[in-house]
This record gives C-alpha cells, structure tokens and sequence, in this order.
C-alpha cells in the first residue's frame, strides 16, 4: 500500500509491538500476503510475543470455539466428555487463509472480539486478488493492516523492540493520561477522510495509549497521536480531505468548554495539536492511488459448476442424499445412525472382551458417519441483446423465440430467464428473472431497436444482475448475442477505443463472478474483436450469423452446459 516498502516492514513490526502491549484494546492484526518466505519472515515475532496463540482455519468447527459434549469421544468412553472451547479462555488466534471465512464463522469470532474476554485475532489473508479479502466483519475490529505485496526479502526489518520493554510497557498502560482534547482531534480526523465507523477513533486512542506506554511516556503526545492515525486511519481512510474545511468552531469548543470532573484516564491539560498536523500525518502514508481502491469488502471467491441445472451445493440439511462419510459431530453434522452402526458392528467381538464391563453397542469416534446431501440450485439463464442496427429486429426475433423455447421446459429444468436489451447509450432489463411463460410474452412483445451498440452497459447490466441472482440461491449465466461492433462507451467516456475498453473491463468483471458465459456473434462473418472479447471473459465463442430460435437455443443450452 505504501511506496516506501522498507516503511511497510517498519510499520509492521511497530504494529505487532504494539498489539503485544495491548492486545485486547487493539483487537489485532489483518496481514495480506501470500504464503511465502516473505511472509514467515515477518511472522517470526508472533511465536515469541504470543507464545499461547492458536491457530484456527475456515475449517473450524462450533464445538472447537465454544466447547461442549464431545459425542465421539463420549461414546468412546462410556461417559461423558465435555471439550474446552477457543473462546472460552482468552487467548491470542491465528486464523489462516482468512480469505476463505464463511459469514457464520466470522460472526462468531466478531461476537468472541465483542466479548469483552481478551481475545486477540490475527488475521493471515493470502487473497490474490481484490474480491478475495478476509471479512470486513473481522478486519473493521482489528486496529492494525499490513500488506507485503512488493517487498523483497533484503528489506525485511528486525525486531527492535525487546520483550523486556513491551512487559513494562504492559505493565506502566494503565497509568498513561490522555489531554482531554484528544478523542475529539481522533474523531474529527476520521470524519474528515470518510471514516464512518466510531471503532475507529476508539482504536486510534488505544494505538496512542499503547505507543506512550512503548516509549515510557506518562501521557499521550503528539508523535504517539502521528502513530496512532497512520497505522489505523490509513488503510481506512475512503476519501480526501478538502481544503475548504474548517475548523475553528472545533477549536473554540476545546477551549471553552471546560469540564466540571476530570476522567480518571485524563489530565486537565490540553494537547497543542496544529489543525492539519493528523491529516498530513495521514496523507504521509496514504497509497499514491488511494481513490481507486476505495475500502469495500469482499469474499473469497470460490469455484462455481456450470451444470445445466444450476450449481451443485453440498450441503447436510436438503438435497439429493449422498453417500455417508467418515466424519465428526461437531454441532454442524448429522449423524448417519444405520451407517454408523454398520460400521461398529464388526467389531465388537473385540470391544466387549476389551470392555467387558459395559452393556450394549460399544461405538468409536472412527464409526461415526455423518449425512450429506447435494442441493441442486435453480439456473438463470440472463440474455443481453444486442438492439441496436438495421439488424435489430432480426435479432430480437431471434432471442424471442430462444427465450419462449427455454421457458417451455422451465419447470422439467428449473430455468429461469431473463432479457437484457442495449441500444442508444443505456442498457434496460426488459424481462426480469421469471419463469412465467405468458408474462415473458407479454414483456417481449414490443422491444424496440436502433441507435448505437453500447456493448460495455450491456455487460455491465448483466454482471449487476447476475449478482443480485446469485445472491438469492440462483446460479446464473450469461448469454450475449451482438454483432461486436462495440461504439458506445460507459457514460462519462466518448469514442470507439473508449467503448471497447469499457466492454474488455466489463468482460473482465465477469470472469472474476466466476460464471458460466457465452457469446454469439450474430454478425455475416466472425468478428476478431468479438473474439478476443470471449477470451477476456472467459465465455465461449459461438457464430452463428443465421441462427434460427431452435438453433439459438440449442447453442446456448449447450454452451451453458445445460
């Protein structure tokens, strides 16, 4: 993020530091890096400054975190045995491949960092690429981010800090002061780069406490205020400050008012802080293109089938039943009785001279089989139409009678269709996902055409689409049919160079949603650009420039993998 990368390191290592002086007022630390000598280098310190921490995964069960009755093990030993949880005890976590948590597995550990108890999360993501990200619910609580993308081995800093001075420095946290204008500078701060959440400042002041208490200081001073902003504000930070801010109003507040009782954790002074010393302080460390990467949250993405029918969900609640598995009871899994039973019959010719004492079935934690099921999800098949051109009509024609065919077995397959339609400068969602047969009739009876061919929006509505169906269970696809002449760009953009790097942009948006696409190009002959637009989009290429509404449909059925 910064382009000093020997910065990076050194206000990594601080970072670490100072979440070993304070960990439960801190939170923790979210590092994205891939997995790599770079990395292990950097985490070297964690073993020695957490030496209680425990590692945890995506993989990571209810049973694990909060403990209770361990059924394998009780019926293993006849009574029975109850398991200590992670968050029971307060204790330092490393979670790796923290890109790949699941919503319900973060909500847990975000109520274990609520709790109060003194748990401490690191959070190792190895997303590679932007939507691959570890769970905003989990990184807005952690004080601290660091990301080694760029930097070589030779510019790893040493730990300076020796463990000596971070258990004085544990020891002197709860005597630091802080003026009584320093939550309101913190706060004022962070508003002004469009830091919306209030943990924000409150971390910034632990960051502050932590860093006077470091540096053997017996109040919070303006370098432990530098510290605190730069290495929580940054990477929050979703916009600029502008110039024309003021304010005076806020320094006049300080000055008046004038408090009746003193804090017990505040001093009756006033810290001196220049109007502009905390934003410079931040913008010093701020990435040179920190308005394109704006904070947003993400998910791992994950492998997607493309299978007729819609996407394949394994799952142990619904579905189509799955063969029983070898497994565990951990809160999650059912139990498979019959499949259980049949495992632990054979032996227990074996068990019983073992254990002659007890009575009845003698089962082990490796009998136990547990349910699966496959869920088959309903397929959307979304169609972005090309209406623009002399041509139009001919090709509305087209995708009318494709739609019609697809939906006549909507209800044997579990399709659902949609219709996109791109002509002038804008794209419109004619037919919204249904599998009504006599409203898709209705809806494609006077789709209109000409104008331009704005190739990018058409994309771009789709993609939108696709989302929010995915978001609903569905497992959308996408089928283009245009001619590739792509000369309407995004709005705000004009020319043809610019529309067709808006489309390649667009395509590209795709790809990452992981979907299953095709295009065809309706065009007299085969269109290089359209093309090369299929193999940035990750789509099959289909020409069929005479295509009929059987002949479309059957191409697209096959193409989507239907």
């Amino acid at each position: 993020m910064i382009e000093d990368r020997t910065g990076i390191q050194v206000q990594g290592q601080l970072a670490l530091s100072l979440l070993a002086v304070d960990p439960v007022g801190l939170g923790g630390l979210h590092l994205r890096s891939r997995a790599g000598p770079i990395r292990d280098r950097f985490c070297e310190p964690i073993k020695s400054l957490f030496p209680n921490a425990r590692r945890i995964a995506p993989s990571t069960s209810d049973l694990q975190l909060f403990g209770g009755i361990d059924v394998g093990e009780t019926l293993t030993q006849g009574k029975v045995v109850r398991s200590t949880g992670l968050l029971e005890t307060p204790k330092p976590l490393v979670f790796t491949m923290a890109e790949r948590c699941e919503p319900s597995l973060a909500a847990r550990l975000a109520q274990g960092l609520d709790s109060g108890l003194g748990h401490c999360l690191i959070l190792l993501d190895e997303g590679a690429e932007d939507d691959e990200i570890a769970p905003r619910t989990l990184a807005e609580r952690l004080a601290f981010r660091v990301e080694l993308e760029g930097l070589r081995h030779v510019e790893l800093a040493q730990m300076v800090v020796s463990h000596a001075s971070i258990r004085d420095a544990q020891n002197h946290l709860g005597t630091i002061t802080i003026p009584k204008n320093v939550p309101e500078a913190l706060a004022v701060t962070a508003a002004r780069f469009g830091i919306l959440s209030l943990r924000a400042p409150l971390l910034a002041l632990a960051t502050a406490r932590a860093n006077a208490a470091l540096n053997n200081r017996n109040s919070v001073s303006e370098d432990d205020l530098q510290v605190a902003v730069q290495l929580v504000y940054a990477h929050r930070a979703t916009q600029m400050p502008t110039d024309d801010e003021d304010t005076p109003e806020e320094d006049t507040t300080t000055q008046d008012d004038q408090p009746d009782a003193q804090s017990p954790d505040q001093d009756g002074s006033d810290l001196t802080l220049p109007d502009e010393l905390l934003i410079e302080a931040v913008k010093a460390i701020l990435p040179f293109d920190i308005l394109a990467h704006l904070e947003g949250s993400g998910r791992a993405k994950t492998a997607s089938g493309s299978g007729g029918a819609g996407q394949k969900k394994r799952g142990n609640r619904r579905g189509r039943p799955l063969p029983s598995q070898p497994g565990r009871l951990d809160g999650g899994n059912r139990i498979d009785l019959v499949a259980t039973l049949r495992a632990a019959v054979p032996w227990q010719t074996i068990r019983k001279r073992q254990h002659p004492e007890r009575t009845g079935v003698q089962i082990r934690q490796s009998d136990i089989h547990v349910r699966s099921f496959q869920e088959m999800s309903d397929r959307l098949v979304i169609f972005a139409v090309d209406a623009s051109g002399s041509s139009a009509v001919a090709r509305l024609a087209e995708a009318k009678g494709a739609v019609e065919l697809m939906l006549a077995d909507a209800y044997a397959r579990r399709d659902h269709v949609a219709l996109i339609a791109f002509r002038g400068d804008s794209a419109d969602l004619i037919l919204p996902p249904t599998r009504s047969l006599v409203q898709t009739k209705r809806r494609l009876a006077g789709l209109p055409g000409g104008g331009g061919t704005p190739l990018a929006s058409g994309l771009k509505a789709a993609a939108e689409l696709a989302k929010r169906a995915k978001s609903q269970g569905l497992s959308p696809s996408i089928a283009v049919l245009t001619d590739g002449r792509a000369n309407v760009p995004l709005p705000g953009r004009t020319g043809r160079a610019a529309a067709n790097e808006d489309a390649h942009a667009m395509a590209r948006h795709i790809r990452g949603l992981n979907l299953s696409s095709a295009i065809i190009d309706t065009s007299v002959r085969p269109h290089r650009d359209l093309q090369a637009l299929c193999d940035v989009m990750g789509a099959r290429y289909i020409a069929l420039p005479r295509a009929d509404s059987k002949g479309l449909s059957r191409a697209i059925d096959t193409a989507l993998g239907g």
